[in-house]
């Protein structure tokens, strides 16, 4: 190597180490952070004793569809009752909470203390004690606890409103069950909808998060808590990049209300929703894909004395502005009881504003159905599907008083097959236009053109699909 060469490769050297040193001073230092929080944060192990339990079938076995009257209902039933008793063997599980009161409340997930028969604390200082369950919400996956205790290190709470998007947090929790283990990573999206929670819009992120960091704290860069670590995507049942934490305002709020009445309350409107879709949007001439679209709306509900209705697009509610479905449940969960809040909704293609009385959601807010076997066909030729009449077997299933037309088949191509409508669909509006029978959708898709929304009822569930027909 020539005196120049060395020199040249010095040079790059030291600009590698200069870059590497710039990189490494710009990333935040979490010592401080963790030194100061660490001790607020515990072990939770929750204990389920042996019982004596029936014999389990295993979740995949699925008893045939049998008539009511059908000689094998009464079989099947002695079956099940008879199965013999077998022991529960003792289990325990690991999870991770946080103190919030010097006198020994403690927040962690509802699913770590399920069904425990004891509950264990283990603070930092190596302390342990037996935990009373104050309260649990299976909706939050929120749980209040509280040992007896005083004068106890405890977490500052924060806002998760305020976080953005690519800021750095921390968690700290007991994965696999080793102690204060320290994650950091940065937030990936904020209100998040999971297939499996209304009611929670969640923060994801991708901190390293395990089994056993479940209830464990969020923080900020702050040092305050914004989130309580709740659940991850995973294919393989560790971490893969995808977190989710409960927004501590929400979790909050639970825990109060589980400390003065032991149960929580959650605002209801009664109508089911879904996601406005493009075709959808242009059926119902928007500009574009936004808001939450009524498929239906349940009878003696504050949704129905507001005057809502199928069709609707909710697109604001109490001032904010609604741009997917998912959005809407936690902001009518969190609104309070009996008091009165203001709807925007877009119907016909015009803004209408409703007034709605939110009242208390009920245990069983939504039933569900069947369809039933079709017969007796009537082809629709330029829908590409084949309707019948509902028999009143079928209609009783349904749960549709009157009208509607059944889908008893859908051709390999056409616009049925493209707006994914399936065999056993009832189409129960067809152009905003209330179905009276099959012969009365065979007329209104005769006078249709262009993209068009029919509300469906899918095994006993309202759905909009938006139907493209040739013009």
């Amino acid at each position: 190597m020539t005196k120049n060469h060395r020199s040249l490769f010095s040079m790059l050297i030291a600009g590698w180490l200069f870059t590497v040193q710039a990189w490494a001073g710009s990333l935040p230092d979490f010592t401080e952070l963790a030194r100061e929080n660490s001790p607020a944060v515990v072990n939770i192990s929750s204990h389920h004793d042996a019982k004596q339990g029936k014999l389990r079938i295993p979740h995949q076995f699925k008893l045939p569809d049998l008539p009511e009257d059908s000689p094998l209902n009464d079989l099947f039933k002695r079956f099940f009752d008879q199965l013999p008793n077998v022991p529960t063997p003792e289990s325990q599980s690991l999870g991770s909470g946080f103190i919030i009161s010097k006198d020994g409340y403690i927040l962690t997930n509802h699913h770590v203390v399920d069904g425990a028969d004891t509950v264990e604390v283990r603070l930092s200082d190596r302390r342990v004690f037996d935990a009373k369950v104050i309260g649990s919400d299976k909706a939050s996956d929120v749980a209040l606890i509280k040992i007896d205790a005083s004068d106890l290190p405890t977490v500052r709470i924060g806002k998760s409103s305020e976080l953005e998007v690519g800021e750095w947090v921390l968690a700290i929790g007991s994965p696999f069950g080793f102690d204060h283990s320290v994650t950091a990573g940065i937030v990936s999206a904020k209100g998040r909808s999971l297939p499996s929670e209304n009611y929670v819009p969640f923060i994801q992120t991708d901190v390293a998060i395990n089994p056993g960091n479940s209830g464990g704290p969020l923080f900020n860069m702050d040092g305050e808590v914004v989130g309580i670590n709740s659940q991850i995507y995973s294919r393989t049942g560790g971490f893969m990049g995808l977190s989710f934490a409960i927004p501590i305002e929400l979790a909050m709020n639970v825990a109060n209300q589980l400390r003065n009445t032991g149960h929580v309350a959650r605002g209801y409107l009664g109508v089911l929703i879904q996601d406005v879709d493009r075709n959808l949007a242009e059926s119902f001439g928007l500009k574009r894909p936004e808001g939450a679209l009524v498929t239906e709306v349940m009878p003696r509900t504050p949704a129905e004395a507001a005057g809502l209705q199928p069709g609707d697009i909710i697109v604001r509610f109490n001032g904010k502005h609604i741009d997917r479905s998912s959005e809407l449940p936690p902001m009518v969960g969190a609104s309070p009881i009996d008091q009165d809040a203001d709807l925007e909704v877009i119907r016909e293609g015009k803004h209408v504003t409703l007034k709605v009385r939110v009242a208390q959601l009920p245990e069983d807010a939504v039933a569900s159905g069947q369809p039933a076997k079709r017969k007796n066909p009537d082809q629709v030729d330029k829908l590409g599907a084949v309707v019948t009449d509902l028999t009143p077997e079928a209609r009783k299933k349904a749960k549709l008083a009157k009208g509607g037309a059944m889908v008893a088949q859908v051709d390999p191509q056409g616009p049925a097959q493209e707006a994914g409508l399936r065999q056993g669909d009832v189409i129960k509006m067809f152009d905003r236009q209330r179905v009276k029978d099959a012969a009365h959708l065979r007329s209104l898709v005769e006078n249709a053109n262009g993209t068009v929304a029919a509300l469906i009822l899918r095994d006993g569930q309202p759905l909009f699909v938006a139907i493209r027909l040739g013009r």
